[in-house]
């Protein structure tokens, strides 16, 4: 029986230094200021069997030096920090750092209180994005995802019992994303990777195409999805706005502004992504690979019926570079979220199209709240064995999680 709410303290740490300010006790290595004792016999209480979450948000405190470009997308009445402002932030920052980017640096305080008082039993964290996918230059960004990484593989260390990571990579080259997935998965221990959509370069740079993008579906990254068949985890595939040159005015995202985002253009952008991957031969080449994608798969579900009705035309299947349809890489390497897509309908439309044991929960947090996703993952009406796999089984399984099934 799932627990979906559950309250109670757990009151499991022998550091009298570290009750949290709600009255919660959680790990103390970073949060305790007044001890500088070492912390002996702590241990992490479990909590109650509830939901996983697996697509839920974070930031660095490096983060903030490239979050602010992205403020004004998501909040178009976003203002920045001016350069005589008496709040503190440097100029070009989010103003006071918005109440949005407090919560993504938030691991253990409000996100925990939420997961306790809703009945999250435990989260995959991950950088938000774009992440290292914004940054043209090689160099730096990398930087972002080493940087990122280390510092979330400090936070779960915190609080492992509740929490786990999904890592970040630069994606310019096959050899450094893949050096940076090795490090982060068997020296770290995150539970699986995660990219923004297309990486951000310039026309001209290897594997980018003439607009200076990135895509992953070519030959240059088949030493990437190898490392990735042979390290045995889930790459989470995530949305992101578009490049900065796909916002200028007389562009199609630019003069149309009010669809960028998670109404719109993030499925549209992502989805057509998905849709190289599958169809360059890419699982064919590495049928091991597992892929997630969230918000009730991009809408590709939806689709599937029709994309593989052309697909498989034969004037498509004589040429076509991959072996199988969509339908067929959907059912053996590509499973979906829940996250910001709290739809039953839609949710019962993907269990019947790709398999309940594809079918995964999430939040979105903190972009979608806790509290929303829980109410709504109460009343969905499923099968008591479909349910538990959605809400638990599924994620223990595909990402290898350390908890009891």
């Amino acid at each position: 029986m799932l627990v979906f709410g559950h309250p109670q303290v757990f009151k499991t740490f022998n550091c009298a230094a570290c009750f949290h300010p709600r009255g919660y006790i959680i790990a103390c290595r970073s949060l305790c200021r007044s001890s500088q004792t070492a912390h002996h016999n702590m241990t992490f209480q479990k909590a109650p069997k509830g939901t996983i979450a697996i697509e839920e948000a974070v930031l660095d405190p490096a983060g903030l030096s490239w979050i602010s470009a992205s403020a004004p997308l998501f909040n178009p009445g976003h203002r920045q920090t001016p350069p005589d402002s008496p709040s503190g932030s440097p100029p070009g920052s989010p103003t006071r750092h918005s109440h949005l980017t407090s919560l993504l640096q938030d691991v253990h305080t409000t996100r925990l209180h939420q997961m306790d008082t809703h009945g999250v039993e435990y989260m995959l964290l991950s950088l938000t994005s774009p992440g290292p996918q914004g940054e043209s230059d090689p160099a730096k960004a990398a930087i972002i995802a080493r940087e990122a990484n280390n510092w979330l593989s400090e936070q779960v260390k915190l609080n492992p019992a509740r929490f786990g990571g999904l890592a970040s990579l630069s994606m310019h080259n096959s050899a450094d994303a893949s050096a940076e997935a090795v490090r982060a998965v068997k020296e770290l221990g995150f539970f699986g990777l995660i990219i923004n959509d297309y990486q951000d370069s310039s026309p001209g740079a290897p594997n980018a195409d003439k607009e200076g993008k990135i895509y992953y579906d070519g030959e240059g990254f088949h030493e990437f999805w190898k490392t990735v068949e042979e390290l045995d985890v889930p790459v989470y595939l995530h949305p992101r706005y578009p490049a900065a040159q796909d916002l200028e005015p007389g562009t199609k995202w630019g003069d149309r502004k009010q669809i960028l985002g998670a109404a719109v253009q993030f499925h549209l952008d992502l989805s057509t992504h998905v849709y190289a991957l599958c169809s360059s031969g890419v699982f064919d080449l590495f049928p091991r690979v597992k892929v997630v994608i969230g918000h009730l798969g991009e809408g590709i579900p939806f689709n599937l019926w029709r994309a593989d009705h052309w697909y498989n035309k034969p004037v498509k299947k004589a040429t076509r570079p991959s072996k199988e349809d969509y339908t067929y890489y959907f059912t053996h390497n590509i499973s979906i979220t829940t996250s910001g897509n709290f739809n039953e309908p839609g949710l019962k439309f993907c269990i019947d199209q790709i398999g309940v044991e594809r079918c995964l929960f999430s939040i979105d947090y903190p972009y979608d709240t806790i509290a929303e996703a829980q109410y709504w993952w109460h009343g969905v009406d499923l099968p008591a064995d479909q349910k538990e796999l959605v809400a638990r089984g599924n994620a223990i399984r595909l990402f290898k999680l350390p908890l009891d099934p």
